[in-house]
């Protein structure tokens, strides 16, 4: 639901309060911004350079999630309890940020993301979660010092936007695929390999706004059918460049493996 977030957005245009109105939201400044029939607002204040996921891709995430594969990545991350607003940013279904507002009743969810496929699902995913479009790179349309956590999984890192809305105190908790996250598919089938610099990026991209706190890397083996692990490379970047008809007919163990960084503002 909306209304839970609401006295945490900020107009994208001026950065007033935003207040509802039937199927809109509004700023003092009449500002004006609709709100889609499956439940999500649309606060991107323009054209946005690209659309994010598509509903395919989403499709094959939402299956994959709800068999429970990365069940493990949303418990450890649900570990960290808190009060107030949590943003997902780059919330994709919602999955992870619902699995957070379950173990912390006293939360608030608002998930962040630039598909809209993505959103209809995320604006269900919670009773205490929000939706909203709009683009991780642009200014973010979060009041500051709002949020006491940032979740942010397999998704971009606006640094200085994470770190103005984070309150003080604050938690930012960022996933990434280890080295060796699902390196039994990457070497068989081709897929896109992670990023032997990842960590160094992740660390650049938040710059000496904030200080790494913990780091802890998660592991789970995925015992997959034929069609799961085609449903797992469809919700990725590899969908676009592995013909599918390439992939196993059989089924597979796959490691699955993710570094959860724990940071807090400087």
């Amino acid at each position: 639901m909306i209304d839970g977030a609401i006295p945490y957005l900020r107009c994208p245009v001026c950065r007033e309060p935003l207040g509802r109105q039937d199927r809109a939201l509004r700023c003092p400044r009449r500002h004006s911004f609709d709100m889609a029939k499956q439940g999500y607002a649309d606060l991107s204040a323009g054209r946005l350079p690209h659309t994010g996921d598509s509903a395919e891709m989403v499709a094959d995430r939402a299956a994959f999630l709800a068999a429970g594969h990365y069940r493990f990545i949303a418990e450890a991350l649900a570990a960290h309890r808190a009060e107030g607003l949590v943003v997902d940013a780059g919330t994709g279904t919602g999955d992870y940020l619902a699995r957070f507002l379950d173990g912390s009743p006293e939360a608030v969810g608002l998930g962040l993301d630039v598909s809209k496929p993505a959103l209809r699902r995320a604006a269900k995913a919670h009773p205490r979660a929000a939706a909203v479009l709009t683009d991780l790179w642009r200014p973010l349309p979060v009041a500051d010092g709002a949020a006491a956590v940032i979740l942010n999984v397999f998704a971009p890192r606006n640094g200085a936007e994470y770190r103005r809305i984070l309150r003080p105190g604050g938690l930012l908790l960022v996933v990434t695929p280890a080295p060796d996250h699902l390196g039994e598919l990457i070497h068989a089938y081709g897929l896109i390999q992670v990023d032997p610099e990842k960590a160094a990026r992740v660390s650049g991209s938040l710059g000496d706004r904030f200080g790494l706190a913990s780091t802890a890397t998660h592991r789970h083996e995925l015992k997959l059918t034929a069609g799961e692990t085609r449903t797992l490379v469809g919700m990725t970047p590899s969908a676009r460049h592995v013909p599918m008809g390439g992939l196993p007919d059989h089924d597979v163990t796959v490691t699955a493996a993710v570094e959860i960084a724990v940071y807090r503002p400087r």
